[in-house]
């Protein structure tokens, strides 16, 4: 069996290798082609703002060697869109916050006003993983929800008491 992970992906020298990688994932299918977006996805994750070209780079690379990712899973006919979209988020979330404000608590809320449903909310958040969430939900917005990303300045929380 194969394990071509990410890192071996992005360390690709030349088109021979690029050729071999991606025969190798052709062979194998599903597992290694799963390996290869679990690499991606943790990529954008985690990505600081001078990770996010390589990334974008990545992506491209990827959908060039597997144009029709379908064939590996019908969910992933729009991988390549949907990944570029949550990096192009995250990409204007890190360049619209300067490092010296990423500090603290942050955030994640989302909310549709004009339906009867909960508004969802992902609480005390480092910067980045907030910067992920919201990278990652918001391209997949429907109309009139929103999404907000925000930091939390002061905080009151209690615990109820147990014994009651």
């Amino acid at each position: 069996m194969v394990n071509n992970t990410y890192a071996d992906f992005k360390m690709l020298p030349n088109a021979e290798a690029e050729a071999a990688f991606q025969s190798d994932v052709l062979s194998e299918g599903y597992s290694a082609f799963r390996r290869l977006l679990d690499g991606i996805t943790e990529a954008i994750k985690t990505a600081a703002d001078a990770d996010i070209a390589g990334i974008e780079h990545s992506i491209a690379k990827a959908s060039r060697l597997f144009p029709e990712p379908v064939n590996f899973s019908p969910s992933w006919a729009c991988i390549w869109s949907e990944l570029e979209a949550t990096v192009a988020a995250k990409k204007h979330v890190l360049s619209s916050i300067s490092h010296s404000d990423r500090t603290g608590e942050w955030q994640v809320i989302m909310d549709n006003p004009q339906v009867v449903q909960e508004v969802v909310c992902y609480p005390g958040l480092d910067f980045h993983d907030a910067a992920y969430l919201y990278a990652y939900f918001r391209p997949q917005l429907e109309k009139s929800e929103y999404i907000r990303l925000q930091k939390i300045q002061t905080v009151i929380q209690e615990i109820g008491n147990l014994n009651k």
